[in-house]
């Protein structure tokens, strides 16, 4: 029922910028936080950037300064800004949304991923 829609990812120089967004749509009580994964093929998935409700963030160390998360919450919708994109930032970004059910239990949902390259 309830559906993760990314769009944004794509080829872009190094130095250059992206925004990823990730609608949810589908019936959900409450959306907790929201993150941003990234996986390189054969590697582990890594947190990239979280946000919760109330618009705490959290990034990993590599991408401080240069990212930015935000969400929408009236648009149920997360952003990933990313700027000075360097070619370590390659991999596969994955959109996941942490829900609090009506007995406040933890659910969540991932999206498809969208392909971000950036080359030399």
């Amino acid at each position: 029922q309830v559906q993760l829609v990314e769009s944004g990812g794509g080829l872009v120089q190094t130095g250059g910028s992206l925004r990823l967004s990730c609608v949810v749509s589908g019936s959900i009580y409450i959306i907790s936080s929201m993150n941003w994964y990234r996986q390189d093929p054969g590697k582990q998935r890594e947190l990239v950037a979280g946000i919760s409700r109330g618009g705490s963030t959290n990034y990993a160390d590599s991408v401080k300064g240069r990212f930015t998360i935000s969400r929408d919450n009236a648009k149920k919708t997360v952003y990933l800004q990313m700027n000075s994109l360097n070619p370590e930032d390659t991999a596969v970004y994955y959109c996941h949304v942490v829900e609090r059910d009506h007995n406040a239990a933890v659910l969540v949902h991932w999206g498809q991923g969208t392909q971000v390259t950036v080359d030399s």
